[in-house]
C-alpha cells in the first residue's frame, strides 16, 4: 500500500481496522480412512503414498496416521525450495529428533548419522580428514580388487544368471569392510550379513509403531536383535582393541599425512588414531559407533546405486553399449583408477540418473524446533517433517517424463539449469553425507570393472522397492550375463 494512498483495498490489511488477519488456508492432505487415516497406505507403500500426495495435494502436504490417541501427524515437503529450507538455509531449526533417528541411535549408537549439536560438530571435525579426496582416492585399489573378484565368480556361474541385489550388497559390503578392517574382512562380512537385515527391520518397525514394546522386555524379536547386536559390537570391539594395541607399538598415522601406521593402513586404524588439540580423540565406544554407521549405512546405499545402475543399463542395451565404448576408449586393458573418475562422464551420468530414479535415502526425516513457514504454509513447533528424494526426483515440474531413464539429464549444461535441490541423493546443507566422494568413487570404478567384462540382459523388468532406513529392493533384479 502506498503511504500517499491510505485507503485500503478490499480485504487487505484488515488488522488495521481492528479485525484479525485472515487465517492461512489449512495445509492440504489425503483424508485417508476413518479412524486410522493414512496408516494403511503408508504401511503398504509409503513411497507410492507420498507420490500420490504430491500429485493430488501439492508440494506441502499434511498426513495423519493411526487411531485417535495414538495418531501421528507429519508434513511432507516436495518442492526443491522447501527442501533447501529444511536441509540447508534453516537446517538448525530442523533436527534429527524424528522417531526413526532415535531408533537408529539406539541400534547403532550416536555416530555421525544421528549425533547432533556439539557432539556432531566434534565428530565431524575428527572424521572429516579421513574423507578428503586424496585419502578416499587411496581406496581405489580395494574397490577394483573386490569388483574383479565378482567378475571371477560370475564367469563360473553355471546358469549365467545373477540377481544384482545380493551381488551388489556383497560387493559393497566386502569393499567397505576391506577399507575399514583390512585383513579382518571375512569375519566382518559374515557378522554384518547376519545382523544387518535383522536390525534394519527392527528399527523401521519400531520407528513407525503406534505403541512400542520396551526394548528390555524379553520378546522373541527383542532377544533376536539383542543377540545379533551383541555379536556385532563384540566383533568391532575386538578389532578396535587390536588396532589400538598395534598403534601403541608403532608410529600412528595422522589425518594430515599420507603416512600410515606400519601395523595397518585401514580406515579403522586411522579412526583410532584421529585426534586434535581442540577435540581430543575418539574413545573406543565412539570409534565403534562410527564404524557401525559406515558399515551398515554406507554399504547399503552404495549397493543400491550400483544394483539399479546395472539393472537399468541391462534394460537399455544401447546405453550400455555407449558406456562400454567409453570404457574401451578411456581405459583400454588397464584397471580403472581414481584418476579416471572424471574421465568417464557417460558412466557417471548413468549412475546419477539411477540415483535419481532409485535414491538410496528415499525419505529424510526431521523435526521442527520452532514454528516456521514453508511455501506460505505455517508449520508448528515440534512438527515432524519429511522430504522425499523419491518424490522430488520425479516432480513433473522439474523433470520431463520423470519415469524415463535418460542419463543425458546430467550433462553439465542441464545440471546447471536445475535447482540445487532438484536432485539430492546425498542430502544437503551442513548434514550432507560425508562419504559422498567415496560413494561416487566406489560406484564408478566398480561399475567400470563389471561392465567392461560383462554384457547384461535384463530378465526382471521391474524391481519392487520399499522405504526402510535405506531404499530396499523387495524383489529380484536378475540379469543374464555374457562374458566379454
Amino acid at each position: 500500500m502506498s503511504p500517499t494512498n491510505p485507503t485500503p483495498r478490499p480485504g487487505a490489511d484488515a488488522q488495521h481496522d481492528g479485525a484479525p488477519a485472515a487465517a492461512p488456508p489449512p495445509i492440504p492432505g489425503p483424508a485417508g480412512l476413518p479412524v486410522i487415516g493414512s496408516l494403511l497406505d503408508l504401511r503398504r507403500d509409503s513411497l507410492g503414498a507420498f507420490l500420490r500426495a504430491q500429485r493430488e495435494h501439492g508440494d506441502v502436504v499434511r498426513l495423519e496416521a493411526g487411531p485417535p490417541g495414538l495418531r501421528s501427524v507429519f508434513y511432507a515437503v516436495f518442492a526443491p525450495e522447501g527442501v533447501q529450507q529444511i536441509l540447508g538455509t534453516q537446517a538448525a531449526n530442523f533436527r534429527k529428533d524424528h522417531p526413526l533417528y532415535e531408533e537408529v541411535r539406539q541400534a547403532f549408537g550416536n555416530g555421525l548419522l544421528t549425533s547432533q549439536d556439539e557432539d556432531y560438530l566434534r565428530q565431524r571435525r575428527l572424521v572429516q580428514p579421513l574423507f578428503t579426496r586424496r585419502r578416499v582416492d587411496g581406496y581405489a585399489e580395494a574397490v577394483t580388487t573386490e569388483a574383479d573378484a565378482v567378475n571371477a565368480r560370475w564367469r563360473s556361474a553355471e546358469s549365467g544368471v545373477v540377481d544384482l541385489v545380493p551381488e551388489m550388497n556383497r560387493l559393497a559390503l566386502r569393499t567397505v569392510a576391506r577399507i575399514l578392517f583390512g585383513l579382518d574382512v571375512e569375519a566382518a562380512v559374515e557378522a554384518i550379513h547376519r545382523s544387518a537385515p535383522v536390525i534394519n527391520d527392527y528399527v523401521v518397525r519400531r520407528a513407525y509403531a503406534p505403541l512400542k514394546v520396551p526394548r528390555d522386555w524379553p520378546t522373541p524379536r527383542n532377544l533376536r536383535v539383542r543377540r545379533v547386536t551383541d555379536e556385532l559390537n563384540a566383533l568391532c570391539d575386538r578389532i578396535i582393541a587390536e588396532r589400538r594395541a598395534a598403534l601403541t607399538a608403532a608410529t600412528p598415522a595422522t589425518p594430515e599425512t599420507s603416512e600410515a601406521a606400519p601395523a595397518h593402513n585401514d580406515l579403522l586404524s586411522l579412526l583410532a588414531a584421529a585426534g586434535n588439540d581442540e577435540d581430543g580423540a575418539l574413545d573406543a565406544t565412539e570409534v565403534r559407533e562410527q564404524v557401525l554407521i559406515f558399515l551398515l549405512a554406507g554399504h547399503e546405499t552404495t549397493a543400491t546405486s550400483m544394483a539399479f545402475t546395472l539393472h537399468l543399463l541391462a534394460r537399455h542395451p544401447q546405453e550400455q553399449t555407449r558406456i562400454r565404448d567409453e570404457l574401451t576408449r578411456v581405459l583400454g586393458d588397464r584397471t580403472p583408477t581414481a584418476a579416471d573418475l572424471d574421465r568417464l562422464p557417460r558412466l557417471t551420468r548413468a549412475l546419477k540418473e539411477s540415483m535419481r530414479l532409485y535414491p538410496a535415502a528415499a525419505v529424510i526425516s526431521r523435526r521442527a524446533v520452532e514454528a516456521t513457514e514453508i511455501a506460505g504454509h505455517p508449520l508448528p513447533a515440534g512438527a515432524d517433517v519429511v522430504v522425499a528424494p523419491w518424490v522430488t526426483h520425479r516432480h513433473p515440474d522439474l523433470w520431463d517424463d520423470p519415469e524415463r531413464f535418460d542419463p543425458d539429464r546430467f550433462t553439465p549444461e542441464r545440471e546447471a539449469e536445475r535447482h540445487r535441490y532438484a536432485w539430492f541423493p546425498f542430502g544437503g546443507g551442513p548434514r550432507a553425507c560425508i562419504g559422498q566422494h567415496f560413494s561416487m568413487l566406489e560406484s564408478v570404478l566398480a561399475l567400470a570393472t563389471l561392465l567392461r567384462a560383462n554384457e547384461l540382459e535384463a530378465i526382471d523388468q521391474d524391481v519392487p522397492v520399499a522405504a526402510g532406513i535405506t531404499l530396499q529392493p523387495t524383489g529380484p533384479a536378475r540379469v543374464r550375463l555374457r562374458a566379454l
